[in-house]
């Protein structure tokens, strides 16, 4: 069953990347991140309340309440990163960067949890590393901008860094916990620090001046993120982290084909070899 919660972790995911990608337009990142942390701390609360999970509240250990603050933390840090890098850079590039956390993620449930890694797992991750290298292409900036081209490229891996640290604490915390509570906790802790940024840079203004269609696709994106999760946890409290983790990365697959048939993102040579490369070595995580 915990397999199915990773492939519906993945589905929504992708999903939420062109969604947010849309958002974040003419929205800035950090504010789009502010919004989007208080949708799914809403939607995540009410599935905490429907199942009961808040009657667990008072049993709640320190060393759990620990890691799921620096999970959230990790969280918080990668979706600032993630969001900025979407709006300088293209969804078929940055979304297979970010995926890219897969290679240290794998290395460090090895040495946290102990979990094998066969020689044909190496070799997939390999070919992991390979087609991320060959997705990524300098971006090409607009006249009379001062964006690097390369500007996405620094955001999006210090996206997937954090995602790493995020999958090790969150299986830390939520063991022995219930996945839906463990990640509403979660949630509050990047709402008060994606908040928190925002008013430090001075941009609680700026929301009056969010339009229409950057809400609209900014809630969408909250609450598919918020499903995401609750599915990619509940894998994690059940499965295997290094098997999880590989299933969830393949929303790569559903967010280029959307950002292709939506945003008409293509790829180039280089990169759909990257892609492919990406896609078998996940496979290959995922059966080996």
């Amino acid at each position: 069953m915990w397999i199915l919660f990773a492939f519906g972790s993945a589905l929504f995911a992708g999903l939420t990347a062109v969604l947010a990608k849309i958002g974040v337009s003419h929205t800035n990142p950090d504010l789009a991140t502010a919004i989007r942390a208080v949708v799914i701390l809403l939607f995540s609360w009410m599935i905490v309340v429907l199942t009961g999970g808040e009657l667990e509240l008072p049993a709640l250990s320190f060393k759990t309440w620990l890691f799921l603050i620096l999970s959230g933390l990790a969280t918080g840090a990668s979706w600032l990163c993630y969001f900025r890098a979407l709006q300088l850079g293209d969804i078929n590039k940055v979304v297979p960067v970010d995926k890219s956390s897969i290679v240290l993620t794998v290395f460090l449930a090895l040495i946290f949890f102990g979990d094998s890694v066969s020689v044909a797992r190496l070799f997939a991750l390999t070919l992991i590393g390979i087609g991320t290298y060959l997705m990524i292409e300098k971006k090409k900036t607009v006249p009379g901008t001062s964006s690097s081209g390369y500007a996405w490229l620094v955001y999006a891996f210090l996206s997937a860094g954090f995602a790493s640290l995020t999958s090790i604490l969150g299986k830390i915390g939520i063991d022995g916990v219930n996945s839906n509570l463990g990640t509403a906790i979660r949630t509050i802790v990047v709402l008060i620090m994606a908040w928190l940024l925002v008013a430090i840079q001075g941009r609680l203004r700026a929301l009056k001046e969010v339009d229409n269609k950057s809400w609209l696709f900014l809630i969408a994106s909250g609450v598919t993120t918020g499903l995401s999760w609750l599915c990619y946890y509940r894998a994690l409290k059940d499965g295997v982290v290094s098997v999880v983790v590989p299933i969830d990365k393949l929303s790569i697959v559903v967010a280029v084909a959307l950002s292709y048939l939506i945003l008409g993102e293509t790829l180039t040579r280089r990169s759909f070899s990257g892609l492919f490369l990406i896609v078998l070595g996940t496979m290959g995580m995922i059966f080996f």
